[in-house]
């Protein structure tokens, strides 16, 4: 079954829980991605309980916080 993660093609051969895509897929450190499936947050409580299928779309999402922005005066 092909879905799309990130914006590309991947190939899978089952349904897969979001848990599992993320190892699957390799996700960049996977315990701060945020996941959104066909345009919806998902909760990481339910990432073992959401599963993928046939077209989904699938966007794993990193938010950054920190730094300091400072305007030349």
């Amino acid at each position: 079954m092909i879905i799309i993660v990130n914006g590309e093609n991947l190939d899978i051969e089952k349904s897969l829980n979001i848990n599992e895509l993320l190892i699957v897929a390799k996700a960049e450190q996977p315990e701060y991605v945020t996941v959104q499936k066909n345009g919806e947050f998902i909760q990481r409580d339910d990432f073992d309980k959401i599963f993928v299928e046939e077209g989904d779309e699938i966007e794993f999402l990193y938010f950054m916080g920190g730094g300091n922005y400072e305007v030349d005066k």
